[in-house]
């Protein structure tokens, strides 16, 4: 049974529960997105950008799903992240905090078995400081700027900091790391230009290991790869490399529910604003969700949703909870309350409701709320 029938079926849940729509992931996509990405980089490892829950799909889940499919190691951005995933995870799965610790959490953070992300001389300080408290060498991960200018040790720190290294201070430095600017551009010269100072960044930490590909690095080939390699958007389905065919699996289905049908004649205005006009007698329908839900205003007078693989463009601005769709291509009588159209499918990709809105896919990803009722696969 796909997932459009299983949906279909659970209309009258909608109401039951409360929900504006059917926020449906399927794990077992995911899980076949991590085997693909994993044999790509292999004999690399791949690792999982967990951070923001799993990028809005819950961390809970989608992290014990990868666990189960052989995936080691996490990445979170933010410390609290890593508290919450730490209990659902085998103690053999490393947690990375790449944006390392605030002051205050090293000590929770090495009774946890946490491993920060070091991004400058403080930091590293810092963790040294609750390495002599411990009385016993703690885990870190060196991550360094190579021309993003966002996070990472900056080039005039990297003396002084290999110094420290070569000094160990009670810090045990699994690899060191950085992160690409342009790799979902396979052509752009950043991509190379960022390789060669990674080069240069592992001669001069010797004998460390190098973690270097994101989504899109792991599909610019082998040079940057490194040992571990940390997919993130393409594991939910977003595409790694812009412009190209995305070889990953869909792993999110929206479908929201209608609230309520009409019939309006021409030069009616529709929505805030007055900003849509009929030109003509036109069949309305007004879905239950709207920015608040991660539907992003400007949709407005530019998106669409499907029925029965019809495109139903939305008329009028999107709305925090709602959004009014022009439903004339329909037969009549298709709708009724709680029928439900699909905003994200098999009609409607992450890259087209991005595009619509003028942003990206991870922005519609992490935006999906939690007035939908979610169904995991």
């Amino acid at each position: 049974m796909d997932s459009s029938t299983q949906v279909k079926k659970q209309v009258g849940a909608t109401v039951t529960h409360g929900a504006s729509g059917y926020l449906t992931i399927d794990l077992a996509a995911l899980a076949r997105n991590y085997e693909r990405l994993a044999a790509e980089v292999a004999p690399a490892r791949a690792a999982a950008v967990v951070k923001a829950d799993a990028y809005g799909l819950g961390a809970d889940r989608v992290a014990t799903k990868l666990y189960a499919h052989g995936c080691r190691h996490f990445f979170v951005a933010q410390f609290k992240e890593a508290l919450h995933l730490r209990p659902l995870l085998a103690a053999d799965a490393m947690i990375y905090v790449l944006n390392g610790l605030q002051p205050g959490n090293e000590a929770t953070c090495a009774q946890e078995g946490i491993v920060p992300v070091i991004n400058s001389l403080e930091q590293w300080q810092q963790w040294a400081r609750a390495a002599h408290a411990v009385h016993h060498a703690l885990p870190a991960v060196l991550q360094f700027d190579t021309g993003m200018s966002r996070l990472g040790v900056p080039p005039e720190e990297r003396a002084a900091l290999a110094d420290l290294v070569r000094a160990e201070n009670g810090i045990g430095v699994l690899f060191i790391m950085s992160h690409l600017a342009c790799a979902d551009d396979a052509d752009s010269n950043q991509n190379g230009g960022q390789l060669a100072e990674m080069s240069r960044i592992g001669a001069e930490f010797p004998r460390l290991p190098v973690c270097f590909a994101n989504s899109g690095g792991i599909f610019l080939g082998k040079p940057y790869h490194g040992v571990i390699a940390r997919p993130g958007i393409a594991l939910y389905g977003g595409p790694p490399t812009a412009c190209r065919a995305n070889p990953m699996e869909p792993v999110v289905r929206l479908d929201v529910a209608v609230v309520q049908t009409r019939i309006v004649p021409g030069g009616t205005r529709v929505g805030y604003g007055g900003a849509h006009v009929t030109t003509s007698e036109t069949r309305l329908a007004t879905i239950a969700a709207g920015y608040a839900d991660g539907l992003p205003r400007s949709l407005s007078d530019r998106g669409a949703v499907y029925c029965d693989d019809i495109r139903l463009p939305i008329v009028g601005r999107v709305s925090m909870d709602s959004i009014t769709i022009d439903i004339s291509a329909l037969p009549e009588g298709r709708f009724k309350l709680g029928s439900l159209v699909e905003v994200l499918g098999p009609n409607q990709t992450l890259e087209d409701v991005a595009r619509d809105a003028g942003t990206i896919c991870y922005e519609i990803l992490t935006s999906l709320g939690h007035r939908y009722e979610r169904q995991y696969r």
